[in-house]
């Protein structure tokens, strides 16, 4: 399968396929010769929960295909509203991905029987932070909760700071922690938009210093950035500071990922342009490339990256594209905030592809794991899950 359709897959996934590219993609699904093709890739990208009700390749096309005519109708009833589809930040429930839509394997084939499962009280990931004041207090922002002071506004699922129409010389810093089992979204007194994932800090302004250099340092974890262009700040630079690397925006949209404790800093590049300074070496990024900086030897590479895949987790879903069990554990572990044991230490490097939706309960995509054969088996004892 080319590039192209896997991205109109993806996008169709995350809900941010426009009209036309609906269409392509339909046009290609209806086509008998991409049939074969079409479901080789459902079957190996995608996690299918396999407990559920037993569908034919017919009944998964058909369905598939009615999900993307209803997206098609809803262009033509809200074309006005087009924009909305794609910037919407509410959480994106993928009801493709915890549905049974295909089976492309025989009853005999897949592994139903339960695992050791003791009760637990896992939760699936929401939205909750932790804002710290210039004073040293802190608040507790999550679902249900309101705060608000003379210039900060949160509803428990984001907070808004207002822009001060007035000169402002001196600056007072606030800090967002996200736990694990968090995320947050963040708008800064600029209008620029920020997504912070689950174990992910950053400091920033209560309001930026007018005609100066606007910046922020991500301390630790992943952000999204969507950054308010310099020209409505009178030509003001942003910049994002974070470990041994310092970030110029010279365009708007881009995700970084540092997380504690591992040794590569990525940086991926969604609308314009950014430059990437770290200690002797500069580079620039072009849309749908990626930065790699590796703290172990100080090293600085770019790759080019599917972008939709690369920023998936900021729209509700999780997409894992040849990614060893350990690194797609670890970002379970994070969202859950879970720990993770392997009785077999080689089972660490054991490939998987999958598209998963961020409200699925851990248990189900252990079994769908399971099914598959990555792994015998699982046990979960309180918030440990352990991986036989």
């Amino acid at each position: 399968m080319n590039k192209k359709i896997e991205n109109l897959i993806v996008k169709f996934l995350t809900k941010e396929a426009n009209l036309d590219e609906l269409q392509q993609l339909e046009i290609w699904i209806n086509n008998p010769e991409n049939e074969s093709l079409f479901f080789d890739y459902i079957k190996t990208n995608t996690f299918i929960n396999m407990i559920t009700s037993k569908h034919d390749k017919k009944s998964a096309k058909a369905n598939i295909l009615r999900r993307i005519k209803q997206e098609k109708n809803s262009f033509y009833r809200t074309a006005w509203k087009s924009n909305f589809v794609k910037y919407a930040a509410a959480v994106v429930v993928i009801t493709l991905l915890t549905t049974t839509y295909l089976v492309n394997i025989s009853p005999s084939e897949v592994q139903i029987e339960s695992p050791s499962v003791i009760t637990n009280n896992i939760q699936i990931g929401t939205d909750k932070a932790t804002l710290t004041l210039n004073d040293g207090s802190t608040i507790a922002l999550e679902k249900g909760k309101t705060y608000q002071n003379k210039n900060i506004k949160s509803d428990g699922e984001q907070i808004v700071y207002e822009s001060k129409k007035k000169k402002t010389t001196t600056i007072d810093y606030n800090y967002l922690t996200v736990p694990r089992g968090g995320e947050f979204f963040l708008k800064l007194a600029d209008g620029t938009q920020v997504w912070l994932n689950s174990e992910s800090k950053l400091k920033y302004p209560v309001a930026f210093e007018t005609g100066k250099t606007r910046t922020v340092e991500l301390i630790y974890g992943e952000a999204y950035f969507d950054v308010s262009s310099s020209t409505h700040h009178n030509g003001s630079k942003f910049k994002v500071y974070n470990k041994s690397q310092e970030i110029e925006v010279l365009g708007t949209q881009f995700n970084i990922k540092a997380y504690q404790n591992d040794s590569n800093i990525y940086t991926t590049l969604v609308e314009g342009k950014v430059s990437i300074t770290a200690g002797t070496k500069n580079q620039i990024l072009r849309p749908s490339q990626q930065s790699n900086l590796n703290l172990d030897n100080a090293s600085l590479s770019v790759a080019e990256v599917n972008v939709n895949s690369e920023i998936s987790w900021k729209k509700g879903i999780f997409s894992f594209r040849r990614k060893p069990l350990n690194e797609i554990m670890k970002v379970l572990s994070r969202w859950y905030d879970i720990d993770v044991y392997f009785v077999n230490p080689e089972l660490e490097k054991e490939g998987f592809n999958g598209i998963i939706g961020k409200d699925q309960k851990i248990e189900d995509i252990l079994k769908t794991i399971k099914s598959f054969g990555v792994i015998k088996d699982f046990e979960i004892v309180n918030k440990t899950v352990i991986l036989k």
